[in-house]
């Protein structure tokens, strides 16, 4: 396969798998908002908490960036700041009742979703695919560090 159509391929599954909608609704954040939630409640399940300052670096954004975003999410309502017992300088950054609330009927969802595509292509295929996507993810990243500065996109 040539390069170009190789490229095609890959925007067509890409278009494809933006296409997938699994919510009916608009969900009301943009990408970076969605990112903080994904940081936020990745934290939770493995039993940690999040200061402005880590979702900051984590993030690629400024400290000042990330207040204003939780300023605006906590008026809507979806996060909060928690204080810390201790140490009254930290608040970390959480998911609000309502939000977890939301958060868990999403999570619900995208499960049946998967559940059913499980059932409909087979534990076998569906780690097939799964083996092939991380194989494929290490190359592109093997092959960036292995391409000069200047050969690069």
């Amino acid at each position: 396969m040539e390069a170009s159509a190789f490229l095609r391929e890959i925007y067509h599954i890409n278009k494809r798998l933006e296409d997938v909608k699994i919510f009916d609704e608009e969900l009301p954040l943009n990408n970076t908002e969605m990112q903080m939630m994904r940081e936020i409640v990745l934290a939770k399940e493995s039993g940690k908490r999040l200061i402005s300052s880590r979702l900051a670096n984590t993030l690629g954004i400024t400290r000042s960036a990330v207040s204003q975003m939780v300023n605006k999410l906590e008026e809507r309502e979806i996060v909060c700041r928690v204080p810390d017992k201790t140490d009254r300088k930290i608040a970390y950054i959480e998911l609000s009742e309502k939000a977890q609330g939301i958060y868990d009927r999403m999570k619900e969802r995208v499960n049946l979703f998967l559940r059913k595509i499980l059932e409909k292509l087979g534990e076998e295929k569906i780690g097939n695919f799964l083996t092939s996507a991380n194989e494929f993810l290490d190359v592109c990243g093997e092959v960036l560090r292995e391409m000069p500065q200047a050969e690069r996109v």
